[in-house]
C-alpha cells in the first residue's frame, strides 16, 4: 500500500476530510481559510452551524480548538438548543498551542493568542497580546516600536 492509499484509508477511519495542512487536523464544516495559514496536528475547526473565517499567513499551533457551537446549556438542562456564532480571525494571526477560540470571537491581524488561552467571544483588536483564562487583552502590545524591523 503506497502513502497516498494509507492516508485515504486513515482519515476514513478516523471520520476526518483530506485537508491540505495535517491528516491530523479535524476539520468540520466549510471554514474559509486564507494563503500560507498553518495549522498543526491534532487541532481543530469546527464550522458547522456558523462561519470560520481565518485569514492569510496565520500559524495556528498544534491542540488548538476553533469551535462556533456551544452546548454546555443542553448539557446541563438550562436550555434545549445548542448556541451556534462566526469566528473571525484575521491576517496574520499566531494562536498557541492549547489555545481555544470559541463562537463569537474576533481577533484582529497580526495579534498573539498566548499558548493555553481561551478566546471566549472576545474582540481582539489588531496588534494585541491575548492571554490567559480569563483572558487578558494588552491592546496594541505589537505595535511597540521594539518589535518593527
Amino acid at each position: 500500500m503506497n502513502d497516498g492509499e494509507f492516508e485515504k484509508r486513515f482519515l476514513a477511519l478516523i471520520n476526518n476530510q483530506e485537508n491540505p495542512y495535517h491528516p491530523l487536523v479535524w476539520i468540520n464544516g466549510t471554514p474559509t481559510i486564507g494563503k500560507n495559514t498553518y495549522i498543526g496536528g491534532m487541532s481543530e475547526i469546527n464550522a458547522k452551524g456558523a462561519s470560520v473565517n481565518i485569514g492569510s499567513n496565520c500559524d495556528i499551533a498544534s491542540f488548538v480548538a476553533i469551535n462556533v457551537a456551544d452546548s454546555h446549556l443542553r448539557a446541563i438542562g438550562v436550555n434545549d438548543k445548542i448556541d451556534f456564532k462566526n469566528i473571525i480571525i484575521e491576517n496574520n494571526v499566531f494562536i498557541g498551542s492549547h489555545s481555544a477560540v470559541l463562537g463569537g470571537s474576533k481577533i484582529g491581524h497580526n495579534s498573539v493568542v498566548a499558548a493555553g488561552s481561551i478566546v471566549r467571544g472576545e474582540t481582539i483588536p489588531p496588534f494585541s497580546l491575548a492571554i490567559g483564562n480569563p483572558l487578558i487583552i494588552k491592546d496594541g502590545y505589537y505595535r511597540k516600536s521594539k518589535y518593527k524591523s
